[in-house]
């Protein structure tokens, strides 16, 4: 079965990626502040929109890595496989 994703806003303003068939559990929730709303205006699902895309960019480009990794794992540090710093 194919199975379609939605972004909504919710009543609270959150926004949430969720499967179209209406699953209770979202699977992803973008939560932005009261000061960050007020610099972007409005545009919450647009900028939620493009950190999902970002985010499902970033996860294929770990998936590729991870694949090319394992067939390479012996050249790798054992302190680089447990240290991610994201700047």
């Amino acid at each position: 079965m194919l199975s379609y994703l939605e972004l909504v806003e919710l009543a609270n303003g959150d926004v949430v990626l969720q499967r179209s068939e209406g699953d209770e559990n979202p699977l992803v929730t973008i939560r932005f502040s009261k000061e960050t709303r007020e610099h972007i205006n409005g545009s919450c699902l647009e900028i939620a929109r493009a950190m999902v895309q970002a985010g499902i960019e970033a996860a294929a480009i770990s998936a590729d890595n991870d694949a090319f990794a394992e067939e390479d794992e012996s050249d790798l540090d054992e302190l680089e496989l447990q240290t991610k710093i994201i700047h």
